[in-house]
């Protein structure tokens, strides 16, 4: 898991190595977050520990909301270039918040399509790494950053993977498409197909 995770952001950070200053401002499927937040949440996620989540929630009172803000207020550099490189820093780190390890492929994966997505770019990810953090979101409620509600009498299908999971009205696509989706995110037109697909879509929201 945790090799994914490095390769992962390893990627990213080949991929963002070379961006405009537009880009860098282009805002993402996170509300209110440019890709330059989204990155420096990513480095805020990598160098969280145990007892560091749990002192900044209390910090913020347990507001999730306050506590990401927070990291990004304290990772995000003038220049974001000066972020990737800290990014660059932390790629090999296994440190992480009280949570089971499958919300590191989470964090890595749906944050990387959150900015690869709005500048245009195209991610390549290991689809059976992306079925474990997706069978990871699909039990998940909503209050623990998961999607189970949205996934209620659905059936997923992943079309790269052995991902299969529920009864309902049928939903098909990639691995990353169904991550995407069940966590809230907009897909593609098309990603998506089956009856259940509108529903999904829908549920997101």
């Amino acid at each position: 898991l945790w090799a994914a995770v490095h390769a992962e952001r390893t990627a990213l950070a080949r991929d963002l190595d070379s961006l405009s200053d537009q880009q860098w401002s282009a805002p993402t499927a996170c509300p209110g977050w440019d890709v330059h937040d989204v990155l420096a949440h990513l480095v805020d996620s990598a160098k969280t520990t145990r007892i560091g989540f749990v002192l900044d929630m209390l910090a913020c009172r347990f507001d999730f909301d306050k506590a990401n803000e927070r990291g990004i207020r304290r990772e995000r550099r003038a220049d974001p270039r000066e972020t990737l490189a800290s990014l660059s820093g932390v790629i090999n780190r296994t440190t992480t918040p009280p949570a089971p390890l499958a919300t590191r492929l989470v964090e890595a994966f749906v944050h990387g399509e959150d900015i690869r997505r709005a500048i245009g770019l195209h991610g390549s990810y290991p689809a059976e790494h992306v079925a474990t953090a997706l069978r990871y979101q699909v039990r998940t409620s909503f209050a623990w950053g998961g999607g189970r509600e949205r996934c209620e009498r659905l059936r997923l299908v992943a079309s790269d993977s052995d991902f299969v999971v529920g009864d309902g009205s049928q939903v098909c696509g990639t691995s990353i498409a169904l991550l995407l989706a069940v966590s809230g995110r907009p897909v593609k037109d098309g990603e998506l197909t089956g009856d259940g697909a509108g529903a999904l879509m829908e549920a997101r929201r």
